[in-house]
């Protein structure tokens, strides 16, 4: 088996000694054979870097890879721990992130914005697009946006363009935010109370999770995502329905019932007296 010091390892794996040594402070290394007071490598440790940086593409954060390795470590199988990681961190829902210029963003947030006053315009010159980003709307990547999700960009745009002012549109996008996050703790909290997935384990015990657990939440976890989309969606659409037939049956009302005359008519005219 061939041994590294730290700078050859560093060398071997296409990486440095500092992110070599940041690995070890996180637990993702295991430390070095000493030999006096000289550290030595081997390809185990090579194999472990290459694993890190496979786990760092598709999106693991340092501190997820280390709980990972952790448990592999105490017996667990990485694939079962992969696939429940991944179901964590699967996308919300199945759009399709696009990109748009600064001009087109622009363009649907301020449409009356003449196209040849955007000539060599920066993202600060538009201080409302910070909210959008903020509401995660648009993503600026140095160069253009990210749309991470085209259709709640769209509703968006579709209220400016119905005449509601942008800054109302951003203020009950973040109200809902708001109120849909609390709707999701409700919804996730009702799962966990009744399940028993508290820190003790699955069903309440107090056993170190096994493979079958882990399959059995990363189970749950694809069943619970669509159900909540489905249960919100349901219950909101209900809501609007009601909220809707009773805000314009008033309006309704007193625009009928608003005039002199009931019946909406203008008032007859005083006789006129010789």
């Amino acid at each position: 088996m061939t041994e590294y010091r730290i700078d050859d390892l560093a060398r071997a794996a296409g990486t440095t000694v500092r992110h070599l040594r940041g690995f070890q402070e996180r637990g993702l290394l295991p430390p070095p054979r000493m030999r006096g007071r000289v550290g030595y490598y081997d390809d185990s440790h090579l194999a472990r870097i290459g694993l890190i940086g496979r786990l760092k593409e598709r999106g693991f954060t340092l501190a997820s890879i280390a709980e990972m390795l952790s448990a592999w470590e105490r017996g667990h199988n990485l694939g079962d721990l992969l696939g429940l990681e991944r179901v964590i961190h699967d996308p919300w829902s199945d759009e399709t992130p696009v990109r748009m210029t600064l001009p087109e963003v622009v363009l649907r947030f301020y449409p009356d914005t003449p196209a040849e006053a955007l000539a060599g315009r920066r993202p600060e010159d538009f201080p409302m697009l910070r909210r959008a980003e903020e509401l995660e709307f648009i993503r600026w990547t140095g160069e253009e946006y990210e749309i991470p999700s085209p259709r709640l960009f769209e509703v968006g745009a579709e209220l400016v363009a119905a005449g509601i002012r942008l800054g109302a549109v951003f203020e009950i996008a973040g109200e809902l935010r708001g109120d849909v996050d609390a709707i999701a703790r409700r919804f996730v909290r009702l799962t966990v109370d009744h399940l028993g997935l508290d820190d003790a384990g699955p069903r309440g015990s107090a056993r170190t999770a096994s493979r079958q657990d882990y399959r059995e939440i990363a189970e749950l976890i694809r069943r619970l995502r669509p159900l909540g989309v489905q249960s919100v969606q349901g219950l909101l659409a209900r809501s609007l329905h009601a909220e809707i037939q009773a805000e314009f049956a008033r309006r309704i009302e007193s625009m009928g019932t608003g005039a002199p005359g009931h019946d909406g008519a203008p008032p007859e005219a005083p006789p006129v007296r010789g």
